[in-house]
């Protein structure tokens, strides 16, 4: 059982940056596939970034803006997120995936899910 926590969530202008962290329990981190997905009202949950080893996927809205990393000592997944746009606005979820995952960007590939976190972004 893995638990995941997410924190750095809030209120930012247009053009500003957010750094999310997603601290996790369990002592095989790092055979985890780590990853971000975002739900925005009345709209479905979408891939945003995930990090399998040090091969990191990204969604093309998010390419060249938001960043990936992990830190397997302190068990920690981040999101830097920069040149934020409005349409970035959604509850981001950290997500855990074990075993070989072929397709990171698919929801069914988590099985273990955070409870969310806020972002809005202000025009």
């Amino acid at each position: 059982q893995v638990q995941l926590v997410e924190s750095g969530g809030g209120l930012v202008q247009a053009g500003g940056s957010l750094r999310l962290s997603c601290a996790a329990s369990g002592r095989t981190f790092k055979d985890y596939t780590m990853g971000w997905f975002r739900q925005a009202p009345g709209k479905v949950r979408d891939f945003v970034a995930a990090i399998r080893w040090s091969d990191t996927y990204y969604a093309d809205s998010v390419k060249g803006r938001f960043t990936i990393s992990r830190d397997n000592a302190k068990n920690t997944v981040y999101l830097q997120m920069d040149s934020l746009k409005p349409e970035d606005t959604a509850v981001y979820y950290c997500a855990a995936g074990a075993g070989v995952i072929t397709q990171p960007y698919l929801r069914y590939e988590y099985a273990y899910w955070g409870q969310g976190t806020q972002i809005t972004v202000s025009s």
